[in-house]
């Protein structure tokens, strides 16, 4: 088994390596006024709806299970010195026994899913704004969420490098950037539409075809289950109401290969 030079050195404490980390980030951010390190108080990566949701999505696929406890280490010590989310790719560097550079590919969500996932959310969402806070109804999460099928990516949409010497199939300073992720979603959700290349605008148009969730329910195990979807992402859930229930007040509210 292939192992990092890192697991062999000294035991270093939290606060050791949270202090040199800090350390690098002063030394980065005197070239790059830009630098934007991933800050974690607290145990929980995430807390809000897609910070939340991005992290289950992440550890429900077995590719990458294995190595994911070291990646939420290093981003809780406050490894993860930048990351920055682009449409399909992210571009991170992480403290380790040297500072690497990752980067992430991810795939554009393919148009016939996004068009179906619109189709199927249409009239459901009547603002951006409840969109980006996670506050609405269990079918909408639902369908957003569903694996696969949702708008979060699966392992074969995923490609990263770590110029790191760990030959593993995924580092943990990769692990640490899939955690930024999530954590970077809690402070800007419209991230997650940039890093598939789709527009959230497209949610809000009401599509002709569309065919009502209430009538095209998805096979059993390919959703998120609705009686834990609250406890499990903190949800602030509406009621499930139809399209024509929707006000014209409440309208006016809403504004992986690793290669070395």
């Amino acid at each position: 088994m292939s192992r990092s030079f890192e697991e062999f050195g000294d035991y270093v404490s939290v606060a050791e390596r949270r202090a040199k980390a800090e350390r690098a980030v002063a030394k980065l951010r005197r070239k790059d006024p830009a630098i934007a390190p991933v800050i974690i108080d607290g145990q929980a990566i995430a807390a809000t709806f897609w910070g939340k949701a991005w992290c289950k999505n992440l550890e429900s696929y077995r590719d990458f299970e294995s190595r994911l406890p070291r990646g939420r280490s290093y981003v809780r010590n406050r490894a993860v010195l930048d990351l920055k989310i682009s449409p399909l790719r992210v571009d991170a560097l992480v403290c380790g026994s040297e500072i690497y550079e990752i980067e992430i590919k991810i795939d554009q969500a393919p148009r016939a899913q996004w068009r179906s996932i619109c189709a199927d959310c249409a009239g459901g969402i009547d603002s951006l704004v409840e969109l980006l806070r996670g506050r609405l109804s269990e079918r909408v999460m639902e369908r957003l969420c569903r694996q696969g099928k949702g708008l979060f990516p699966k392992p074969s949409e995923i490609d990263f490098t770590c110029d790191c010497p760990d030959y593993a199939y995924m580092c943990k300073h990769v692990a640490a950037v899939f955690y930024g992720i999530g954590a970077r979603l809690d402070e800007s959700p419209e991230l997650l539409f940039r890093l598939r290349g789709v527009d959230a605008n497209d949610l809000l148009v009401n599509v002709d075809a569309a065919t009502p969730l209430s009538k095209s329910a998805p096979a059993a195990g390919k959703v998120l289950a609705s009686d834990d979807l609250s406890a499990l992402f903190g949800l602030e859930m509406a009621p499930d109401e139809a399209p024509a229930a929707v006000s014209s007040a409440s309208k006016s509210k809403g504004a992986g290969t690793k290669s070395k």
